[in-house]
């Protein structure tokens, strides 16, 4: 019996099942790097330990032995000077990037709540028709109804013309 590789329905031709394909990274994985990277700028955590760092880098660079100090004062920091200007050269577009996501998220969002509103605007007008429609109808209907009140002075009417007929009536014959 000769073996054979079974193909899957659900896959184009030309690839082969789930299990073998290739990952492939996703297109949106530096957008999201960006938004961790300026979500994680954002926090309190990063000034505290960026002002830590700058501190030590200084107090190290200003207050140990020449020979041990790797961006001396008197060469002005020029290390941490450039360090934190490539910091800040590649902060400000990832920002950019992740606050321009957050604007698309933002404008799909205030689509969806658009049409939503607009469903609940078509859906509330639908009601009230209905509502209306229903007044109508109990408006005509009540014309040909007969209230509480008008059954009940009906019945006391009917009371009295038997009260009335049960006091004229002969008391020891029956009636036809």
């Amino acid at each position: 019996m000769a073996r054979f590789r079974q193909s899957s329905l659900d896959a184009p031709r030309g690839r082969s099942g789930m299990l073998s394909r290739n990952p492939q990274p996703s297109r949106d994985r530096f957008g999201r790097f960006s938004e961790a990277f300026a979500r994680g700028m954002g926090t309190s955590g990063f000034l505290i330990g960026m002002t830590v760092f700058v501190t030590v880098w200084l107090m190290w660079n200003s207050l140990a032995p020449v020979d041990l100090q790797f961006d001396p004062r008197a060469t002005n920091f020029t290390l941490l000077t450039l360090i934190l200007s490539l910091q800040a050269s590649y902060a400000a577009p990832l920002i950019l990037l992740a606050q321009n996501r957050q604007d698309d998220r933002d404008r799909v969002q205030i689509e969806q709540d658009r049409q939503r509103a607009e469903r609940n605007l078509a859906d509330t007008e639908y009601l009230a028709r209905e509502v209306v429609a229903l007044r109508m109808v109990v408006t005509d209907v009540s014309e040909d109804v007969v209230t509480r009140d008008v059954l009940r002075a009906e019945l006391k009417v009917l009371l009295e013309q038997l009260d009335d007929r049960g006091a004229t009536a002969p008391r020891g014959g029956a009636e036809r």
